[in-house]
């Protein structure tokens, strides 16, 4: 598409990329929107932990990010879609100092809140239709709406839980019922493993067998019977396999924190271990919510991997995990609520520029990521990335599953972020590192860039075609040559932000140079945009 000089237009919007790397040092020639020339204050309770733990381990903290970064870096983490050049343009020109603030609350309504959340949440529960879940489509999107409009309604985090663990009735009819399909057996011991890591974030097969064996009790008396619905199956509590165990040796339910249950006649033991679970002074469940919540929006846990809880792996800032805990209680479980008081802190507001060299202290830049004193650099999930390319292209994807039967096909349009069903996927999503969604762990999804990642972008007619036919580009008035005011487009409906004087020149010098048409270099350097580490990753 384009030829050698356009890489230049890469190379300056990607400095970025090396800057913010931990093993490189900080680049004198990054454009000023990236940070502001100011020193970071804390602004709330997160930020006094932070940065007394920075001030104690002499670690400086980097400057506080751009208005342009911000407005990027919250859209992407909250709504999993970037803003538009017309909402870049109001924010920007905003001299309002509560601005950001006043920008999360707005977000946090927005229905595309649900749609990127609902996709989090699909990935930790495996929802699924096909092999080794074999939630069966129905069941899969059934349970997906279910998520979905449990967060749109603002339905708190230990009610969400509560429904899961303790559902019973058909699972096209009761869609929590699925969270005991979407395993890969119905043995109890599996089951408890996919409740420990859901519910705790522990990795239950590594604990003695006698205490998974307690977990696995509770669901020992789960029954399952398939109706005359095709796919359909009810989970229920069985008080047959109630009385069948009372008459044999076996191994009482006991929680994870080795007391007995104290299970009544005829209970179900799942309200026991609900009860026990989600109570405001049990660790389990709001360290592992607090903990992956900070992960979710920091790109690492104050325990990393966020889902491996364990003695042996404590956490980066205890301070900070505990403050977050109280909050999430206090809250009465209302992420939201939690998410707003992250979002607000000056240390998720920083920018990814470490402020110190790694050289000014041993092992200083593995340690000022552990302790947050930078925003991390990540490349953008494979549905928030093809969806971002759609919308600047005001394209779509065709999205279908050909097995199992019934055959899904989703109508032209639907982002990729709200696809109903793992088994869902294209040749982009699987390219880019969709997790499977077989084991409910976050490392399932890889985001680790590779080549055939970078050939697609740069190569593919896929990508081609949509900035050929791209509306906005093909509007943009060229009739005297590609102007300033034509380039400041492209980089606010691509990258975010306004570009610099040097970024403006060397745009409009390669367009207004080339034997090519104006209008095919305007493709160009939306194509160099859209190749660059700036575009790719959240920032």
């Amino acid at each position: 598409m384009a030829n050698i000089q356009v890489i230049l237009l890469i190379m300056t919007a990607t400095a970025l990329a090396g800057a913010a790397s931990p093993s490189s040092q900080p680049s004198t020639t990054l454009p000023v929107t990236f940070q502001l020339d100011a020193t970071a204050e804390p602004q709330n309770q997160i930020d006094q932990i932070v940065f007394a733990r920075l001030k104690q381990l002499r670690i400086k903290p980097a400057a506080p990010c751009s208005d342009a970064v911000f407005l990027r870096r919250v859209f992407l983490d909250v709504l999993g879609i970037i803003p538009t050049a017309q909402e870049t343009r109001q924010f920007l020109a905003d001299k309002d100092p509560a601005k950001r603030s006043a920008l999360i609350d707005r977000l946090l309504k927005r229905d595309e809140f649900a749609d990127y959340w609902a996709m989090k949440w699909d990935d930790l529960l495996r929802v699924k239709a096909e092999f080794p879940i074999n939630l069966w489509p129905n069941a899969s999107q059934s349970y997906h709406h279910w998520i979905h409009s449990c967060l749109q309604q603002g339905m708190p985090m230990d009610r969400f839980a509560r429904e899961m663990l303790t559902a019973s009735g058909s699972n096209f009819r009761v869609p929590a019922v699925n969270f005991y399909r979407a395993v890969p057996n119905k043995d109890p011991k599996t089951i408890a493993m996919a409740v420990a890591l859901t519910f705790m974030g522990v990795r239950a097969d590594k604990w003695p067998a006698d205490r998974l064996d307690g977990l696995a009790a509770f669901f020992a008396q789960l029954g399952y019977k398939s109706t005359g619905e095709w796919k359909e199956e009810i989970v229920f509590f069985d008080p047959a396999k109630a009385a069948a165990a009372a008459t044999q040796p076996a191994t009482r339910p006991a929680f994870p924190d080795g007391s007995d249950a104290k299970i009544k006649n005829g209970q179900d033991p799942r309200q026991a271990l609900a009860d026990w679970l989600l109570a405001p002074d049990n660790q389990y469940f709001s360290r592992n919510l607090a903990n992956r919540a900070w992960c979710w929006l920091m790109g690492r846990g104050i325990i990393h991997e966020p889902d491996d809880i364990r003695p042996d792996n404590p956490p980066a800032n205890p301070q900070l995990l505990a403050c977050l805990q109280g909050e999430l209680v206090a809250g009465h479980y209302d992420i939201k609520q939690l998410f707003r008081l992250i979002l607000n802190s000056q240390t998720y507001q920083l920018s990814c520029i470490p402020a110190d060299k790694p050289t000014a202290l041993p092992n200083s830049a593995s340690g000022a990521e552990m302790q947050f004193a930078f925003y991390p650099v990540r490349r953008l999930e494979a549905e928030v990335l093809i969806d971002a390319i759609c919308q600047i292209t005001d394209s779509v994807e065709h999205y279908s599953t050909m097995a199992p039967e019934p055959y899904t096909f989703l109508p032209d349009g639907t982002h990729a972020i709200a696809i109903p069903d793992g088994s869902i996927t294209s040749a982009f999503l699987d390219m880019f590192g969709r997790p499977s969604r077989d084991t409910g762990m976050e490392t399932e999804r890889n985001n680790r860039p590779d080549a055939d990642q970078r050939l697609h972008l740069l190569n593919s007619s896929h990508i081609r075609n949509k900035i050929e036919n791209a509306p906005f580009l093909t509007s943009l008035p060229v009739g005297k040559g590609v102007t300033a005011q034509a380039i400041a487009e492209i980089y606010l409906t691509i990258l975010s932000r306004y570009p610099t004087g040097q970024e403006t020149q060397a745009a409009i010098q390669y367009a207004n140079n080339q034997a090519t048409t104006p209008r095919a270099a305007i493709f160009d350097v939306a194509w160099a945009l859209i190749n660059s580490a700036e575009f790719c990753h959240r920032h």
